[in-house]
């Protein structure tokens, strides 16, 4: 059955105005400061010294979201939960507040930390890695996703951080990916188990100079290209439909928007087996400008098991989705941002020209291989 989101339908509508211009716009109106100090800070470039990035930065701590995320902590840096609770736990929370931009060194986020070090590295924990034929088989985004957050809060020099960088090397599966399935004769890495492990070795590796944490991630970085992001290595087809869906929050979950996003950080967007990927994600763009989110791994406080803590959007338009997908389409050359959109001093297009048309690729539709499992 053809899968309607496939590259051989990506291509956007032609528009009579400005998309990026309105998107910039739109953005810079939310009501959350780290939504408009993000889009300043990465889509527009704004220096760290301009008054209005510093002027949005100093209002992250009192946005909406991060105060909902920082709301009821407790003495031992947690939040009255398992720091693995979801989506509820301290673990969790981190991710979304670094997501948002809280500052390196925050006492209350480093506090969070410390609870979530001490569960990962206590011998309970550690004790749970099984080796099987000679493969780590552990979850492995549970550690990428917890070094990713020590190293943006500012504590890669602490050697408990340290530990976790190289267990994760230590772990790295042959085809450079990583996977928790203890049956014996599994050898494929897992989509969801890699991707947030890569995150979290890029971003260490940025802040320590760690060289064998950033060959790590970018032997991880060439498992997805191998793959084209989304595709069977064996038939080429759509490994799993549910990837080329755009969600936000990800937490342990793959999908192409988040695959792109993390490869701008390793290796970048200029290699052609992301072509495919970047067409699905620009493909989804609204006439507005923005994108919609496209479901939620996620259930309103009181309704489920899997609660937030934050209201993400579960439908329409959604600020997150959006401004990482313009993240990625000017990481990629594919979208032309104004610069100062929104101030009183306005400045033309940032260089360089919108880029022609791409050649349609040939559709695939062959059945999935299998992508090794991840238990949850």
């Amino acid at each position: 059955m053809p899968v309607r989101e496939r590259a051989s339908e990506a291509k956007p509508p032609a528009r009579d105005h400005d998309p990026d211009e309105d998107a910039i716009r739109w953005l810079l109106g939310s009501t959350d400061p780290s939504i408009r100090y993000l889009t300043r800070r990465d889509l527009l470039a704004e220096s760290p010294r301009s008054r209005a990035l510093r002027a949005e930065r100093e209002k992250i701590l009192e946005g909406p979201r991060v105060r909902a995320l920082l709301a009821g902590q407790r003495d031992d840096g947690g939040f009255g939960v398992h720091p693995y609770r979801k989506w509820t736990g301290a673990h969790w929370r981190l991710v979304s507040l670094v997501e948002l931009g809280v500052p390196a060194g925050h006492p209350a986020c480093l506090l969070a930390a410390e609870q979530v070090l001490r569960w990962l590295l206590h011998p309970n924990h550690r004790s749970k890695v099984t080796v099987i034929k000679g493969l780590a088989r552990r979850c492995a985004s549970i550690e990428g996703n917890a070094l990713g957050v020590c190293a943006s809060l500012g504590m890669s020099g602490d050697p408990r951080v340290r530990e976790l960088a190289s267990s994760l090397v230590e772990w790295q599966w042959p085809d450079g990916g990583w996977n928790c399935d203890i049956l014996e004769d599994a050898s494929h890495s897992s989509f969801h188990e890699t991707l947030r492990t890569t995150w979290g070795l890029a971003a260490y590796a940025r802040s320590s100079g760690d060289a064998d944490a950033l060959a790590c991630a970018r032997r991880a970085a060439e498992f997805f290209l191998r793959h084209r992001l989304f595709r069977s290595e064996r038939t080429g087809g759509v490994a799993d439909r549910k990837w080329l869906r755009l969600r936000y929050p990800p937490y342990w979950h793959y999908d192409v928007l988040q695959a792109c996003s993390v490869l701008a950080e390793v290796v970048g967007l200029s290699d052609p087996r992301v072509a495919d990927a970047l067409d699905i994600v620009e493909s989804k763009r609204l006439r507005e400008g923005t994108w919609r989110v496209e479901g939620c791994w996620w259930e309103r406080r009181g309704t489920g098991r899997l609660q937030e803590v934050v209201a993400w959007g579960r439908q329409g338009q959604n600020e997150m989705v959006t401004l990482n997908a313009l993240r990625v389409l000017r990481a990629a050359g594919r979208v032309s941002i104004p610069a100062r959109v929104g101030t009183e001093q306005s400045a033309g297009p940032m260089s360089g020209p919108r880029p022609r048309p791409r050649p349609r690729p040939r559709p695939h539709t062959s059945p999935a291989a299998p992508r090794g499992r991840s238990r949850r």
